[in-house]
């Protein structure tokens, strides 16, 4: 199970890591297994709409079974396919690199981390120092 306390600590180091790359203001969601809303936070500055990527980001990455970064490759393989999951799923998939999944000791997906301000490879770097910090693995493809 994904606790508050580790989903605070993700959000907190991936924001440090983004200050410390002087990266865009980011907004980070955090996701426990089901797709439900742990933990989020917009720095100062940080478009409102990044909420709905962020979060877009995560649940994507729940639903599927495996990072945004998977996702966006299979997009530019097969576009209709991605816009059909798209329209089933009223727009919440976003297909960008920053949705990773966050797995626990024994290897079942815990949650999953969405991160959107910066580039997508950026925001999942910055998932990915978040996921590290609490000791989880990630899955980012």
């Amino acid at each position: 199970m994904l606790t508050l306390s580790q989903a605070n600590t993700i959000i907190n180091t991936a924001i440090a890591e983004g200050r410390k790359r002087n990266l865009t203001a980011l907004a980070v969601a955090v996701l426990d297994a089901g797709g439900h809303l742990v933990a989020f936070q917009r720095e100062d500055g940080a478009g409102f709409a990044r909420y709905d990527i962020a979060y877009g980001k995560a649940w994507g990455a729940l639903g599927m079974g495996f990072g945004t970064r998977e996702l966006m490759d299979r997009a530019a393989k097969f576009p209709t396919f991605v816009a059909a999951i798209a329209m089933a799923t009223q727009g919440r998939m976003i297909p960008s690199p920053g949705g990773v999944l966050i797995v626990g000791a024994d290897g079942a997906v815990i949650g999953a981390v969405g991160i959107s301000g910066d580039t997508g490879v950026n925001d999942e770097a910055c998932a990915l120092a978040g996921i590290e910090a609490v000791g989880l693995r990630a899955i980012v493809g």
